[in-house]
């Protein structure tokens, strides 16, 4: 098993939720976060102040997948969330130990 973070723009979250869901993958944790890469911020003009925006909005994916799904899961967020330009995001796979359904009790790959 493997857990899955990507961290995308929020505009293209239904486009990733799209994707995903039409390769099976139907579970997943979205959280609203800041920050930033390689561009640092950027400026911005507010009545006639400019000002630097250090942290851009982003949404953070986290998704528990079997192993087989990665690539194909990968490809999806890659394909959905891609803009072409600077800030699209990034994509991080970790070995997954273990999973519990609370709920059922079911363990590993049953509980996802």
């Amino acid at each position: 098993m493997k857990m899955m973070t990507a961290i995308i723009k929020p505009f293209k979250l239904d486009d990733v939720r799209d994707a995903l869901n039409e390769i099976g993958i139907a579970g997943m944790t979205v959280e609203e976060v800041k920050g930033y890469g390689r561009q640092k911020g950027h400026t911005e003009l507010y009545r006639g102040a400019e000002y630097l925006v250090e942290f851009q909005p982003k949404v953070k994916l986290q998704i528990a997948i079997s192993d087989d799904q990665v690539e194909a899961a990968i490809d999806a967020i890659s394909g959905a969330a891609s803009t072409g330009k600077i800030g699209d995001g990034k994509i991080f796979v970790v070995p997954l130990e273990q999973s519990i359904r609370i709920r059922t009790g079911e363990t590993g790959e049953d509980a996802l």
